[in-house]
């Protein structure tokens, strides 16, 4: 195999061109607001990847361009680590226990579900004037509790279905343990990054990843993430709800599609 094939993992011209553009769009998202898998993925699959292919290569992708956002907010100072410890390791318990349960519910159930979720989600983002907390912050043990339960509930949604967690991570962390929202989005990209490693071993181990196209993606997921944290550290809280707005609207029409597929 010559490094052309390699690197583009065999898509032609035109699949490049859809990839790597919505890859930078998708790493900038993701540094915002979480939701980039709602533009990645697709933009796999678009490109003509076979689905396990898509989702075992945007891992890579995502991954790296992850990384370079998380350890852009652990300069800044965003993530509280004794918090954020205890989260991933709920989030991790939270994902197995939810890729248990593909085992036993259906997807159909679960996008329903989303489809009632939604609109409620997306209400109170639009009511909340912003995703500063008005009232004052919760004792350490009781936030350190709550952003468990959090990263536990989101890691069983995104082990059974996935897309949107980082978003759902945003709003859960300001709005029930009081977060601010740089520390909030701190807290969601150590867990995201933690979940996507461990996603990535997985995928690498079964050999559904192109690993040349996921490292090209990569580096245009990891240009977006840049200049997105980038923005959002002196942006910040601006820029947060008309990013996780969009997502929602994103989620909500793929929700539409897949239920039409499923039904």
């Amino acid at each position: 195999m010559d490094l052309l094939t390699f690197f583009t993992g065999g898509l032609p011209a035109w699949g490049l061109a859809i990839v790597l553009p919505l890859l930078f769009a998708a790493g900038f998202v993701d540094a915002i607001g979480g939701g980039g898998g709602l533009i990645s993925i697709p933009a796999y699959l678009l490109s003509g990847l076979p689905p396990h292919i898509a989702i075992g290569t945007n891992k890579l992708s995502s991954s790296m361009g992850t990384a370079v956002a998380t350890g852009h907010y652990a300069r800044r100072g965003y993530i509280p680590w004794k918090t954020a410890g205890a989260s991933v390791a709920f989030a991790l318990a939270g994902s197995f226990a939810g890729a248990r349960l593909t085992l036993v519910a259906s997807e159909f159930a679960l996008t329903v579900f989303m489809l009632v979720a939604l609109p409620v989600i997306a209400f109170y983002v639009v009511w909340k004037k912003d995703l500063v907390n008005e009232k004052p912050p919760l004792s350490a043990r009781r936030t350190l509790a709550l952003c468990a339960g959090i990263a536990f509930a989101v890691g069983v949604y995104d082990g059974f279905y996935g897309p949107g967690t980082g978003t759902f991570l945003m709003l859960l962390l300001t709005g029930a343990a009081r977060l601010d929202v740089f520390r909030a989005a701190g807290v969601t990209k150590a867990i995201n990054l933690t979940t996507n490693v461990t996603a990535l071993v997985v995928f690498l181990s079964s050999g559904v990843v192109l690993v040349g196209l996921g490292l090209l993606a990569g580096a245009f997921n990891i240009a977006g993430n840049y200049l997105g944290a980038r923005m959002f550290s002196s942006k910040g809280q601006a820029i947060v709800r008309p990013i996780i707005l969009v997502v929602l609207a994103v989620f909500a029409a793929r929700l539409v599609a897949q239920l039409v597929g499923l039904a």
